[in-house]
């Protein structure tokens, strides 16, 4: 399932109607940060893979204090992929 923003998002998910959760951090109306924390408040458990373009200590601080379990950087590379393979595969 995809939401064209972050109220979309929150709007659709459901605890334990979802294996794992990919979420962008700059998305419209309501940021990453904000979706993954409204997310953790229902559902303490679902796997979460945020991605950005925004490399660095303090945006993977920020992205794993929000309740990501992973932090990806745009563009993939090949360990990136990998990563996100290896974490969909155990989500699942």
């Amino acid at each position: 399932m995809e939401a064209a923003d972050g109220d979309q998002a929150i709007a659709l998910f459901k605890p334990g109607g979802f294996d794992l959760v990919i979420c962008d951090v700059n998305i419209p109306k309501r940021d990453g940060f904000e979706v993954m924390r409204e997310i953790r408040k229902q559902d303490a458990d679902v796997p979460i893979i945020v991605i950005t373009t925004e490399a660095g200590e303090e945006m993977a601080r920020r992205a794993r204090k929000a309740g990501a379990n992973e932090y990806l950087v745009k563009p993939f590379d090949v360990e990136a992929r990998q990563k996100l393979l290896s974490f969909c595969q155990l989500a699942v």
